[in-house]
């Protein structure tokens, strides 16, 4: 799709720059480690993925999403060609598939030992807030962009779906990673439909009850569907602790180590 890669980046410095000025006025949380540290480890996560997802767009087989969505189109293949849906009906559809995926991805990735060595990297961070959104391993990353091209191509989901649910799916993952304090009844009302930030900081806590539950990142309605919702910290917000508990120290600031970590023996 044409300027698709200009399309999404201005859309992720817009919502990055506004939840980090947020936080700046209405934190929720003091941070208890460095934040120029963990800043530039996270960031650094996000350019690195980046990097892999191009190259994974250049390689000699297509794989990412909104690549296979335009072979798809392409060659009349996928579930939704067998039926007649209106555009809009299938670009609506479409968003509920994807973000219902990506809750099944993340619950295997807390529940599949293989997957959560990669997945720790994003837990091991001791503080949350935006730059967290973008914490995430290469290979986690590579995977999922593999995860998401098979079910684009399975369903043959139309390019501008898959933009749109990439687009929103970045800035969902901004929007509850980050350290804002939403007042109560808004944050209430937000959640019967959206993962807030207080909602999802109940899952980077370092009790494991806490980390293994809300596993949403667009829709809050799978967790509740599937039993795997709780709606506080049992130690509040202020409170929690946050990250893993082998790791409460300096090291998951480090950009080396992080990477490594997925190879650490247990």
């Amino acid at each position: 799709m044409e300027n698709e890669a200009l399309y999404r980046l201005s859309v992720f410095a817009a919502i990055f720059i506004a939840m980090a000025s947020i936080e700046l006025v209405l934190p929720k949380r003091n941070l208890r480690t460095s934040k120029l540290k963990r800043w530039a480890t996270n960031i650094s996560f996000g350019g690195v993925n980046a990097v892999v997802v191009r190259l994974m767009l250049v390689s000699a087989v297509p794989l990412v999403a909104i690549s296979v969505a335009l072979v798809g189109e392409e060659l009349g293949f996928g579930l939704f060609r067998l039926v007649d849906l209106p555009f809009y009906g299938e670009i609506l559809l479409s968003l509920i598939v994807l973000d219902f995926a990506i809750y099944l991805q993340h619950w295997a990735s807390h529940k599949v030992p293989l997957l959560w060595r990669v997945h720790q990297v994003h837990h091991a961070d001791r503080d949350i807030d935006v730059t967290t959104a973008v914490r995430f391993h290469p290979i986690e990353i590579g995977l999922s962009m593999l995860y998401k091209s098979l079910l684009v191509l399975l369903f043959g989901m139309d390019a501008f779906a898959v933009l749109l649910f990439e687009m929103i799916l970045n800035g969902c993952a901004m929007f509850n990673h980050s350290n804002i304090a939403l007042p109560l009844w808004l944050d209430r009302l937000v959640r019967r439909v959206i993962v807030t930030p207080d909602m999802h900081r109940v899952h980077h806590s370092v009790i494991r009850g806490e980390t293994d539950s809300n596993y949403g990142f667009n829709l809050s309605i799978w967790d509740k569907l599937f039993g795997t919702y709780i709606e506080q910290p049992s130690k509040g917000h202020e409170g929690m602790e946050i990250g893993l508990p082998p790791y409460q120290s300096e090291k998951p600031n480090k950009l080396s180590w992080s990477l490594l970590l997925p190879f650490r023996g247990n």
